[in-house]
């Protein structure tokens, strides 16, 4: 059983980075699950507000339903007490609510909604579908906003309201005007999550909206990082965010941006080049070319190495 309550797992997730643990795999694509729980125990010594066990970073779309609950377990096992593991829900809402029971069974501390599959949804369907995994699950629940689940400020009023376990909300949208809304309405009711792919890029100016934290799926290669820049962001310098961002972040979100998946691929690329492969991605994603991994290298090794020490 967690030892988080939801309102608890709110205010943890919201103190520190959070991360997506890539998914690891075999040269035939099945889970190497040593090497995985080896993955989360060096995330974990780090200080972060919580990890995403076979999220998106983590290809849960990729996985079958028994995988996910053995990634989670892994994880939750894995992970050191204090540091909360939140498990995947997604597709209909009877499959989501499934994948909520089997995160109960895992052992995680709370889900992460993500949309339904394929079709889209109007707001009342978006609501039934919230409120059914959240009244399934006595963990706290964070939805993911994206895709074919765009939620509007007056319905996350009324998640917030029907839903005394939904404790968080993740933008991977980028509305400005939606998300000032949320927070102008909601306050500290819900913990909000930069969610939009390499977050960094977003986390400066999200911050001044009231999203305290935000998802880093470079903290995955290059943990000293991904934590400075999480630093210079709460502390606003501005100055600092620059440099780096110069000097990391949009080189590597140009390799990111040159084939659609590579915001996964790109990471375990990273996770390569910094001497803890993770394998390969399975499809329909694709990997890097030995061109690309080379250039991703090459960037890695041009860090300072106080923000760089995960290079092996």
């Amino acid at each position: 059983m967690t030892p988080f309550s939801p309102a608890e797992l709110g205010r943890r997730i919201g103190s520190g980075l959070l991360s997506f643990p890539v998914t690891h795999f075999r040269d035939d694509l099945s889970f190497d699950e040593g090497a995985y729980r080896a993955h989360i125990v060096r995330m974990a010594e780090y200080d972060v507000g919580g990890l995403f066990a076979a999220g998106g970073t983590g290809e849960f779309f990729s996985l079958t339903p028994a995988e996910v609950e053995r990634i989670v377990a892994a994880a939750a096992d894995s992970a050191p007490a204090g540091t909360p593991v939140l498990a995947p829900a997604g597709y209909g809402t009877a499959t989501a609510v499934e994948f909520a029971a089997a995160a109960e069974r895992a052992g995680a501390d709370g889900i992460l909604l993500f949309p339904p599959y394929l079709t889209e949804a109007s707001q009342e369907g978006l609501v039934q579908h919230v409120e059914a995994v959240c009244r399934s699950t006595s963990l706290g629940v964070v939805i993911y906003s994206r895709a074919n689940a765009i939620y509007s400020a007056d319905t996350v009023a009324r998640l917030a309201e029907s839903c005394p376990n939904l404790v968080g909300y993740k933008d991977g949208v980028g509305d400005i005007d939606t998300m000032t809304r949320i927070h102008a309405r909601l306050g500290e009711r819900l913990t909000y999550i930069g969610g939009l792919p390499t977050a960094e890029l977003f986390a400066l100016p999200y911050l001044q909206l009231g999203v305290t934290t935000y998802s880093s799926a470079i903290y995955n290669f290059l943990p000293e990082f991904a934590l400075a820049f999480y630093a210079a962001v709460r502390e606003l310098r501005q100055a600092d965010v620059t440099r780096m961002l110069s000097d990391f972040v949009l080189p590597y979100t140009e390799i990111r941006n040159r084939r659609a998946g590579y915001a996964v691929s790109v990471v375990k690329a990273g996770m390569t080049a910094t001497g803890h492969s993770a394998g390969p991605v399975r499809s329909p994603l694709t990997d890097l070319t030995p061109q690309e991994f080379d250039e991703l290298t090459a960037l890695i090794a041009k860090l300072p190495a106080t923000t760089a020490g995960a290079v092996s």
